[in-house]
């Protein structure tokens, strides 16, 4: 370590200014780049690191968020623990974040975290280029300026998952009050509950995408050969949504202790749309509160200016007229 800072420290005063130090700087640092981006591409045509990926994947007890982990490692090889987390909680807690926002693919991670370094390094590449048209900033604000974006490159990805999963969360719970009513109609006419969860997958298909998919992909495991109760546990882990946990646990207990499916989902119905009504009161109650602030700030000047400013002006020109005479 010693060795590389006097080496830095010869290099800087072999150039005598700040801005060549910055220069040998950058060129150090797309060296380290170029030189990360060919371990990723000799770990993703490797044979060697392919045949274990191969082995891993064949494994059939295996957790998919462990294939996963070792898929993404054996690709990077080296630098991977300069991208990923080593943590698996983190690594968990990421994909399920990216489920919640409707990205289920088996390298959703990855490409998130790809997403996220190229970021990082592209975005400092960026100011640097752009540095060519700003000749008035000195060398160590560029370098802020760098920093900077890498930093909001850090920043930027989940700050815009946070936003999908928000997004997604919104356009299920919109619709699923449609969809429940829809489940109380279907299985109080008679059909079975997977007929009824088919069902209202096909009418909400046009209305109401998101929710579909989630009652299509039940159905999907069902017939794959999913036990109901684990193919509902199943969506309640994969949207995240309090209603639809709720639901989930009504049928799974429902289907234990062999009661009517019927009467259970018009119970829950009934509540959900007091619990809805009970929400809208709520929120149309702070609505006074929240009127404090436009009013005072824009209602009440103009206002004031209407009502009193023609009287404060002839204060104005009276007084003006008695200092005259």
């Amino acid at each position: 370590m010693e060795q590389i800072m006097e080496m830095v420290s010869t290099l800087i005063e072999s150039f005598g200014d700040r801005q060549g130090a910055f220069v040998a700087l950058v060129g150090v640092s797309i060296l380290i780049f170029s030189l990360g981006v060919s371990f990723v591409v000799m770990g993703a045509t490797n044979p060697i690191r392919r045949r274990v990926h191969q082995i891993f994947d064949e494994e059939e007890d295996s957790d998919v968020d462990d294939r996963v982990l070792v898929k993404i490692k054996t690709m990077l090889g080296t630098v991977s623990h300069w991208v990923m987390p080593d943590a698996e909680g983190e690594l968990n807690a990421m994909a399920k974040k990216l489920s919640y926002a409707g990205y289920r693919a088996p390298n959703a991670v990855q490409t998130f975290y790809g997403i996220k370094s190229v970021l990082v390094l592209s975005l400092p590449l960026l100011v640097l280029v752009v540095s060519r048209w700003l000749p008035e900033h000195s060398t160590w604000e560029l370098v802020f300026y760098g920093l900077a974006a890498a930093g909001f490159g850090l920043v930027l990805p989940g700050y815009v998952l946070d936003k999908l999963v928000d997004r997604h969360m919104t356009k299920l719970r919109r619709a699923f009050p449609d969809a429940l009513d829809l489940l109380v109609v279907c299985v109080e006419s008679g059909l079975g509950l997977a007929a009824a969860i088919q069902r209202v997958a096909d009418e909400l298909m046009v209305s109401h995408p998101e929710l579909s998919t989630e009652l299509a992909l039940v159905n999907a495991e069902i017939r794959a050969g999913v036990d109901r109760s684990k193919a509902l546990v199943n969506l309640a882990d994969r949207t995240g949504m309090a209603d639809i946990r709720g639901l989930v646990s009504l049928l799974v207990q429902t289907m234990r202790f062999g009661t009517g499916v019927a009467d259970a989902l018009r119970v829950y119905s009934e509540e959900f749309r007091d619990k809805r009504m009970q929400s809208a009161e709520e929120k149309a109650a702070l609505i006074g509160t929240k009127l404090i602030f436009p009013l005072v700030l824009c209602l009440f000047p103009s206002f004031f200016i209407v009502a009193i400013g023609p009287a404060v002006m002839r204060l104005v020109a009276v007084f003006g007229a008695m200092d005259s005479g």
